[in-house]
């Protein structure tokens, strides 16, 4: 009888410039190009998704998540940043060429309290020299209190094989079960969450606290013309009160929004990028599987 894959959604994290999305790339084998340069992200950002021999890995990115209802809740309060125990497996990445910062100690402490089981402490940049791996044991072991000792890597993500210390460390800790995403997703749904995250940031950075957070994008078509994407993007709301408000008087909010939203994907993708924006008044979208997963926030994972 087949063995089953084994299979884990791992939340990586870690203090800024530490090679997080450089270790996420170099674990799935190709440049991902999801990674939003504006902080606080509102949702969850789909990485990559890595296919082994041994099972899968969703490797995910997830800052500044907030709580919702239904089904888009149940997964968000699963994959929160601000939890380390949000995913099956926790990895903290630390730039091991400096000496540990706040923000490491911070996540020390963070993991010992909250997820302990299963931790992957990735010291990166281990070409470096010099190479503080004593001060980070040092650390952990002032933080950790009784929390069980975490599993201890060291990459250089940045060099072909750099990371497979990493990735056999996280299928050590995977449990065996189904697989959560099909191959093809690995550049379908993160490029269409990348999108969809830049529109809604725009519109919550444009309206301000007019707009409760219940704003949805559902990015429906990506045409490659070669040289343009065009996209196709409906704007959810949940009540027709709010239509006007995230349309604008004259349209001037949609068209802002068309505007830095083209210009800041244009930037990340390295190609001209057309949107048309539609708003639609979807009562509890929120709580709508299929438009969830539509969107890509389910597809196993709630």
């Amino acid at each position: 009888m087949e063995a089953m894959p084994r299979v884990a959604v791992v939340g990586v994290v870690g203090r800024t410039n530490a090679g997080k999305s450089t270790l996420v790339n170099a674990l799935v084998g190709e440049k991902i190009s999801i990674v939003s340069p504006v902080e606080q992200t509102t949702r969850n950002t789909i990485r990559g998704i890595v296919a082994d021999p041994r099972g899968q890995l969703v490797l995910l990115d997830t800052p500044g998540l907030h709580k919702a209802v239904g089904g888009l809740g149940r997964l968000l309060n699963r994959m929160a940043r601000c939890s380390a125990a949000g995913t099956d497996i926790t990895c903290v990445v630390f730039d091991a060429a400096e000496a540990p910062q706040l923000e490491d100690i911070g996540w020390m402490q963070r993991v010992a309290k909250e997820r302990p089981e299963k931790v992957v402490f990735v010291l990166n940049k281990a070409d470096r020299t010099p190479f503080y791996e004593k001060m980070f044991r040092e650390a952990w072991e002032e933080a950790k209190g009784s929390a069980p000792e975490p599993v201890w890597t060291k990459s250089v993500a940045t060099a072909p094989g750099g990371a497979t210390a990493v990735l056999d460390a996280f299928f050590g800790l995977a449990e065996e079960g189904e697989r959560l995403f099909d191959d093809d997703i690995v550049t379908d749904y993160p490029r269409k969450l990348a999108i969809a995250d830049s529109i809604r940031e725009k519109f919550l950075s444009r309206l301000h606290q007019e707009l409760p957070h219940e704003i949805g994008v559902l990015v429906k078509d990506v045409r490659d013309e070669g040289s343009r994407w065009c996209v196709s993007a409906e704007v959810l709301v949940n009540r027709a009160s709010q239509k006007p408000i995230v349309i604008g008087r004259k349209a001037e909010t949609v068209k802002y929004v068309r505007k830095c939203a083209e210009r800041e994907l244009s930037d990340i993708f390295d190609v001209k990028v057309s949107l048309e924006l539609w708003v639609r008044v979807e009562p509890n979208w929120m709580k709508n599987d299929r438009l969830l997963a539509e969107m890509g926030y389910l597809g196993g994972l709630v």
